[in-house]
């Protein structure tokens, strides 16, 4: 009986509950039908619980229940996002844990509850992830909404939840009889008040009010810190008399006491780095980006990965199942589809191309051409990812369009509410979508509302071609392209991120622009080699040379599926991050 199914009460101590990681995050995409996940961040959380499950990894989750979800998106006609609360009702599909634990914010106590989920692995290995949830009645009705929605509020309300998945995250593991994790690993500065919690219980244990090196690197030895964006905005800074008001007197001179504030600010980015053991990047390129932002701060590079049995499409699941029966198992054996028939790579396709055709005629009542190249550009909408850069010389696209071969494009995203760059690039791609409509049969533009798990499975597996267009260097990494890759689909995307590592032109997809090393907007070159690429290489291999392209989509999954995995990932951190005896040995050699 595996443990979590033994302690449904706080404090009780099981078999198997000297779990060694301890993963938190403020959004983990757990199922579709569950909303606590706003964009890749939850998704990567979830591919590696599900990761960590398969490969019998004893880890446990914690992050926020969020009853609100993140929002759900309506799209107007001009282009406008609109948004809805998106709730659902955990009751419904989470095992509630009996008990509370206190959180103390703004000088009062907040009681927090907890629900779990267990994600099974294929041989029924379990991963719980833990939910906390102040929808008390003994809580304030402010208090009770702390937990009720994904990057909602303003900073008061932000800082709040963060302090909420720290502190309650570290007080219910003890609860449940967890004080021995080896690795706390934080995803993103969300989870960076876990720090400060675990230093006041090494203070209280050796009577100290005031800490001294020894405590801060007893927090190291058990900490480590995945940083995900280069996105300034993607790291949270805290006014002092926020964080004074919010986490009280004594706290903010603990924090103050180990050198936090210099810059005026609390930046919680700051504080993950400074207590963790490890530090890394979610690709080669990012590590490097990384380490130019943090220069005191020794960081490594762990690239990223998807789930390999969660995004194979049902086509794809039963090609692989045929032909490379180990692959669930085994990820690195998807190598072998280099064997794999390229008329059945192609089949497998068609049928995710219709399941995805049949489900955009559901949601919008157009149908589209199976026999026309159709593109894929779907994630969250924000300015530096360029959603616009391939209408960048319309008129050159619809030359294009007319003497290489007609274009579908299909569009998805969201743009987070307080986004007003991100939700004006939403409109002019779909005020773009309509101008082409009235003018030209060769291209056709839609943009699907709601852009969630559920409607990514369909996008990433039924597309001919998937198209990344971000500003270096900022993107960091990036999932989408290598769900496209799992499902035979090719990649058009700048050099940045994973794309780095995963472009072999013209084998595995291509590449948008040359140098991955420059920086900053390089919008002319880069849609110039955009529509060069489109209009001498992929289109006219799409369509005159189908065996050709049909090979490109096998090398894309025997190459870059069968490497840019979770199972792949997980063992990297094993052996680099969640294994601490080498790991203090090499920090103190640093430092």
């Amino acid at each position: 009986m595996d443990c979590i199914l033994r302690c449904y009460h706080f404090g009780m101590m099981t078999e198997r509950s000297a779990s060694k990681i301890a993963y938190f995050s403020m959004e983990i995409a757990i199922d579709p039908a569950i909303p606590t996940y706003g964009g890749g961040l939850g998704i990567l959380a979830g591919d590696i619980l599900r990761s960590a499950a398969d490969l019998e990894l004893p880890m446990v989750a914690v992050t926020l229940v969020q009853r609100k979800g993140y929002f759900r998106q309506h799209l107007g006609p001009a282009g406008n996002q609109i948004e809805e609360p998106d709730p659902w009702f955990p009751d419904s599909v989470l095992q509630s844990l009996e008990g509370t634990v206190t959180v103390r914010i703004e000088d009062r106590d907040v009681l927090v509850r907890a629900w779990c989920y267990n994600i099974r692995g294929m041989s029924g290995s379990v991963v719980p992830v833990y939910l906390l949830d102040t929808d008390l009645p003994e809580n304030s009705d402010w208090d009770r909404t702390l937990t009720d929605t994904l990057y909602g509020g303003d900073q008061h309300y932000r800082i709040c939840q963060e302090t909420l998945l720290g502190f309650g995250g570290i007080s219910l593991l003890h609860n449940l009889g967890l004080k021995h994790v080896s690795s706390y690993h934080m995803n993103e500065g969300h989870a960076a008040f876990l720090t400060l919690a675990l230093l006041e219980e090494q203070l209280k244990l050796r009577g100290y009010t005031v800490p001294v090196e020894a405590d801060v690197e007893a927090v190291r030895r058990r900490c480590l810190f995945t940083t995900h964006t280069p996105v300034q905005a993607g790291h949270d800074r805290f006014p002092w008399n926020l964080v004074r008001q919010v986490l009280g007197e004594g706290r903010t001179a603990l924090l103050q006491q180990c050198g936090f504030g210099v810059e005026g600010v609390l930046n919680m980015t700051h504080i993950a780095i400074h207590f963790s053991r490890y530090v890394n990047g979610v690709a080669m390129r990012h590590g490097e980006v990384s380490q130019d932002m943090f220069p005191h701060f020794p960081i490594h590079a762990i690239t990223n990965g998807v789930h390999a049995a969660t995004w194979a499409s049902p086509p794809f699941q039963e090609l692989f199942d045929r032909e490379i029966p180990e692959w669930r198992r085994d990820n690195a054996y998807m190598r072998y589809a280099v064997g794999i028939p390229c008329e059945e790579i192609r089949k497998a396709h068609d049928h995710a191309k219709a399941a995805l055709f049949k489900e955009v005629h559901r949601r919008t009542g157009v149908s589209l051409d199976e026999s026309v190249l159709t593109i894929g550009f779907a994630r969250r909408a924000a300015t530096y990812k360029r959603a616009d850069l391939l209408f960048k010389d319309i008129e050159r696209l619809k030359a294009i369009a007319k003497s290489a071969g007609p274009l579908q494009i299909l569009y998805g995203g969201k743009a987070h509410p307080h986004d007003v760059g991100g939700k004006a690039l939403i409109q002019r791609v779909i005020q773009i979508a309509a101008e082409l409509r009235d003018d030209i049969d060769d291209i056709r533009v839609i943009y699907l509302e709601n852009y969630n798990m559920a409607l990514a499975k369909f996008i990433i597996s039924g597309v001919d071609l998937w198209l990344n267009t971000p500003q270096r260097p900022q993107e960091a990494s990036g999932t989408s392209g290598m769900k496209a890759a799992l499902n035979g689909v090719p990649s058009l995307s700048v050099l940045d991120g994973w794309w780095v590592e995963g472009c072999v032109e013209g084998i595995t997809g291509w590449a948008i622009g040359y140098d991955s090393k420059i920086s900053g907007d390089d919008s002319a070159a880069e849609s110039v080699s955009l529509y060069e690429k489109l209009e001498r290489q992929i289109i006219p291999m799409f369509y005159r040379a189908p065996e050709a392209y049909a090979e490109v989509m096998r090398s894309a999954i025997a190459l870059n599926a069968s490497f840019f995995n979770t199972h792949r990932m997980l063992h990297q951190y094993i052996a680099n991050a969640y294994s601490p005896k080498t790991l203090i040995q090499k920090a103190q050699e640093v430092r």
